[in-house]
Order: structure tokens, then C-alpha cells, then sequence
């Protein structure tokens, strides 16, 4: 496996930051999000600063605020080692 400069907690702050920018965009305060989508607005309001949440609530938040099917779809396409760069040049020279 290739190493990375993204760690876990990049990528849960990600997620945090991409479901509070919906929750905005649909006009929705914490306490609206929670009657919604079951997980408590306590829970949202640390998601949102911390990015932890159990995995279970995580997915009532994205099924509450995006379609669920397009994270499932993260794991039905990935690609190959063969097509991951191997260097930054065949990054830069690929625009990737």
C-alpha cells in the first residue's frame, strides 16, 4: 500500500465539513438535522467541530442530508494499483 500525507482525521473532518456545508445549503439548523435523521444535535454539533461520530450515525446524517448511494459507490469503484501514479510528476503530468 502506498503511503499517504492524508491521515484519519483529515478525512473525518472532510466528511464533517461536506455534511455542514449541506445541512446549511438545505436550511437546516442542528435540531432540524436531528429530528430528521435520528442522531441527537449534540452528537451533530461535535461532528461538526471534531469530526467523530460513530459509523452508524454518520450514515443517518449522509442518507438525511445526500444520497447514500453515492457513498456507497465509493466502495463498488476503485482503482487499480495499475492506475495510480506512481510519482508526483505523473500526477502533475496527468492533472490528476
Amino acid at each position: 500500500m502506498t503511503p499517504s500525507l492524508i491521515d484519519d482525521a483529515d478525512v473525518q473532518q472532510a466528511f464533517a465539513t461536506h455534511l455542514r456545508r449541506l445541512r446549511k445549503q438545505a436550511k437546516l439548523s442542528r435540531d432540524a438535522l436531528a429530528a430528521r435523521s435520528g442522531v441527537p444535535a449534540s452528537t451533530i454539533k461535535k461532528f461538526e467541530l471534531t469530526g467523530q461520530i460513530s459509523f452508524r450515525q454518520l450514515l443517518f446524517l449522509w442518507q438525511s442530508l445526500d444520497d447514500l448511494r453515492r457513498l456507497y459507490a465509493l466502495t463498488r469503484h476503485s482503482l487499480s494499483e495499475a492506475e495510480l501514479p506512481s510519482s508526483i510528476d505523473e500526477v502533475l503530468s496527468n492533472d490528476l
